[in-house]
């Protein structure tokens, strides 16, 4: 139920996503077309481009939704079921408690982590006329800590971090709203810390990919060491 309102979340803000994103591609070309450059109609379609989509320009409006995508669906997965009793009817089966909760780790972690990447991928073709060299301002790095977080491998990778947190959170607390705190609090430390770690925005723009798996590598490890930690916790704990 979780994962399927942030899938249904994600694909109307990805549906508005692309219809600005049109807006600006076409008010970006139009204005890189326009000659000469200096005219008051080429002034004026600069400025319709600046003007466009200018709040998610910088890309912070969208920092929070890896963390939203996996604080809303890990701590469900199990505290939910904790908090209500009804793990015990599936403990109790044959299949056994570790195996249950790896197998829905597991499968909600690769959900998430394919509807992030999806999303990813529109995003960065909404903000590639940014990162674009012209003569209409000087291009955003694609390295800039506001967006680098927002494309490539990143953003699945992040939402998947964020999603063990909320996993690890519920199996600890035991309670959805406690552990959603918790994962919020937890993935907003470690965003600060990785932040200023790699200082992407200080690196040559050449370096997107090696940054990206770099950061992309850690936070998978971070991931698979929380779900097996989640694991280890079920199959350890009594009811």
């Amino acid at each position: 139920m979780a994962l399927g309102g942030v899938a249904v979340f994600l694909g109307m803000f990805a549906g508005w996503l692309w219809h600005v994103g049109l807006q600006l591609h076409q008010a970006y070309a139009a204005a890189v077309a326009c000659h000469p450059a200096g005219s008051t109609a080429c002034s004026e379609l600069v400025l319709i481009f600046n003007a466009t989509g200018g709040m998610l320009k910088g890309g912070f409006v969208l920092q929070p939704l890896p963390a939203l995508v996996g604080a809303f669906v890990g701590p469900v997965v199990l505290a939910r079921e904790l908090e209500t009793d009804t793990f015990r009817f599936a403990w109790t089966q044959a299949f056994g408690r570790w195996r249950w909760t790896l197998a829905k780790l597991v499968l909600l972690g690769i959900a998430v982590t394919a509807i992030a990447a999806a999303f990813s991928m529109l995003v960065s073709w909404y903000y590639q006329p940014y990162l674009t060299p012209g003569r209409l301002y000087s291009a955003t790095s694609p390295l800039h800590h506001w967006l680098f977080d927002l494309r490539g491998v990143a953003f699945a990778a992040w939402a998947l971090t964020a999603f063990a947190i909320g996993a690890f959170a519920g199996m600890v607390i035991r309670r959805v709203v406690p552990a959603i705190v918790a994962t919020l609090v937890g993935y907003t430390g470690l965003a600060v810390v990785v932040g200023d770690v790699l200082r992407a925005n200080y690196q040559p723009a050449g370096h997107f990919w090696s940054a990206q798996a770099t950061e992309g590598g850690g936070l998978l490890a971070l991931s698979a060491l929380l779900i097996a930690a989640t694991v280890w916790l079920a199959h350890r704990r009594a009811a």
